[in-house]
């Protein structure tokens, strides 16, 4: 390679010969390298730039300056050294706001917590970032407990083997770990997610080339305030997922942010799904209820869509309400639209909504298009189980 200080008229990568070209074109060699403010690049490929006297060059329809080309086409891409990265990283962090705050992540990959956010990275030859080979979970974070972190857990090494993902570590070393990473975050509340993927290994479409399974996970601090308003969903078009993928965790979300983003474009908070049989299956990324005219709580089988841990819990505490006279039954079961539209209370449940009023789906009205009362209630038991619930539930942080 030419030396970086050496103009590129002095080099002998520019090709003398102009017979074979036409006259207003310059070539250079696919190793021609530039310098240019201190960096240095390469630039891959024969690079033909057009060359004109008048300095203007027509491309396509368009006119544009010379100077706009060689902007455009020959590019200073900087070679950094690890430390520069690290540096961007750490500044293109702090260029743009977000409403959460990333206090620790743990990765197997490198086999440790870091709480540095411009290095919680993960590997682009992993298979769950170009394959989608990877599955995922999570756990809510209540004044320094774990919510509901064992059932959460087993659910994610559920998905795990049906997405045939060997674990690095077995169940005890994993939650070992998930717990001494909330701990170093010194998170009080916020939420723990955490992903196990085949690995990083090459860019093939099977995981036979990756070297060992990685598990991830990464303590978030929302800031986001509280909001138990009754919202709006809409009935989404984008089709459900089958049901040997909907009842994993996976990381392929395309279908369920899709979802989402057509529900915003409706001025509405999320799309409902509806099964190959045309019953309500769920949202995108929680599960749905209803609070029947006869009192009852129904919810949609959980044998083609994903078996939400909070929806369960939601059906565990509910018995108090049967009890109180505030319910008549709890049935899960097929639900269909027109029953679902005309229950009095529609409810979202999730680790991330917990429980919120559903008080309009697409043009009808639920109920009196208020927050339903059960809602309300329901609601109400989920965060008191989340600050005082039993230990089953509720794993503290040993901070």
């Amino acid at each position: 390679m030419a030396s970086m200080r050496t103009p590129i008229s002095e080099t002998s990568f520019l090709v003398q010969n102009w017979s074979d070209h036409s006259q207003n074109s310059l070539i250079f060699s696919q190793n021609l390298s530039f310098s240019r403010h201190g960096f240095r690049c390469l630039q891959f490929g024969i690079v033909k730039l057009p060359f004109s006297r008048s300095n203007a060059v027509k491309n396509s329809s368009q006119t544009r300056s010379s100077t706009e080309i060689e902007s455009t086409q020959i590019s200073d891409v900087p070679l950094l050294s690890t430390t520069e990265v690290i540096e961007r990283l750490r500044t293109s962090r702090e260029t743009y706001k977000s409403k959460q705050q990333y206090l620790a992540m743990f990765s197997s990959v490198f086999g440790g917590i870091t709480t540095d956010p411009a290095i919680m990275v993960i590997p682009l030859d992993d298979h769950m970032v170009h394959r989608g080979h990877g599955v995922f979970d999570t756990a809510a974070i209540m004044d320094g407990y774990l919510y509901e972190l064992d059932q959460h857990l087993d659910r994610f090494l559920r998905s795990a083997t049906m997405a045939k993902i060997k674990p690095p570590f077995d169940r005890e070393s994993t939650r070992r770990i998930l717990i001494q990473t909330v701990s170093a975050s010194k998170c009080i509340k916020g939420s723990l997610r955490y992903w196990l993927s085949a690995g990083p290994g090459d860019f093939q479409l099977s995981p036979s080339g990756c070297h060992q399974s990685a598990l991830y996970a990464i303590v978030i601090q929302d800031q986001s305030p509280s909001d138990h308003i009754g919202i709006k969903v809409v009935t989404s078009s984008v089709p459900i997922k089958p049901p040997q993928f909907a009842v994993m965790k996976s990381v392929n979300y395309l279908p369920n942010v899709l979802s989402k983003m057509e529900a915003e474009e409706s001025d509405a908070y999320a799309a409902i799904w509806l099964d190959d049989d045309g019953f309500i299956a769920e949202g995108p990324n929680m599960n749905v209820a209803f609070v029947t005219k006869e009192k009852e709580l129904v919810m949609p089988s959980f044998d083609k869509i994903l078996s939400g841990c909070t929806a369960r819990r939601v059906l565990v505490l509910a018995e108090g309400l049967v009890r109180d006279g505030k319910l008549q039954g709890i049935k899960v079961r097929d639900v269909t639209v027109e029953e679902g539209k005309e229950a009095d209370e529609m409810m979202l449940i999730g680790s991330g909504v917990l429980v919120r009023s559903v008080v309009q789906w697409d043009d009808k009205v639920i109920g009196n298009g208020k927050e339903g009362p059960v809602t309300l209630a329901l609601l109400n038991l989920i965060l008191e189980d989340m600050k005082s619930g039993p230990t089953t539930v509720r794993v503290p942080v040993p901070y």
